[in-house]
């Protein structure tokens, strides 16, 4: 795999991105990309009763604000599996600041939907989920969280504008930390 978020571009075509995924949906292990290993490592098992709502993932060649590749969830009634592949349409974010230890950072959430040759985007835009439906997810990253002893508060959410403002934010600070 050799450093599987390293080495693929974070757009693939038709201004889609690639989302790599490390959590499926349903899932109560989190896993994560470990890029010494070149593997995918268990990082934590979620409390009884909680999964991840949607396959939960990163953009290669991006850097969010605390240190590790952009994260999205694809919203899809299907479960993909670790390690998948998809390219996806960027339909929202949803900003918020996690605070650990005294510490508060931004740590956005992307929203995307899958999309092949065979299946176009169910969703073109945030606004086009059920409000219920962004409430629950912000209620799952809130508590996940807290879970692990952080508090993460939601600031706002935004559509497929300010997903793409914060993915190119994204690739630059990677860009930087490169150089």
């Amino acid at each position: 795999m050799n450093n599987l978020l390293g080495s693929l571009p974070a757009r693939a075509h038709d201004g889609l991105v690639n989302i790599v995924v490390d959590t499926p949906k349903g899932s109560r292990n989190k896993f994560k990309y470990d890029s010494e290993a070149e593997c995918f490592r268990l990082s934590r098992i979620l409390p009884a009763g909680t999964s991840f709502p949607y396959d939960f993932g990163s953009i290669p060649k991006t850097l969010g604000e605390d240190g590790d590749a952009l994260d999205v969830l694809v919203i899809s009634d299907a479960a993909s599996f670790t390690g998948c592949l998809l390219s996806g349409k960027l339909i929202g974010v949803i900003s918020a600041e996690q605070t650990e230890n005294g510490n508060t950072i931004r740590n956005d959430r992307l929203l995307a939907v899958p999309v092949t040759p065979a299946n176009h985007p169910v969703y073109g835009a945030i606004d086009d989920l059920p409000k219920y439906s962004v409430d629950e997810l912000e209620h799952f990253f809130r508590s996940y969280n807290a879970a692990q002893g952080r508090i993460y508060n939601t600031i706002g959410r935004g559509g497929p504008g300010a997903a793409e403002k914060a993915l190119a934010q994204a690739e630059r600070n990677y860009l930087e930390r490169r150089k």
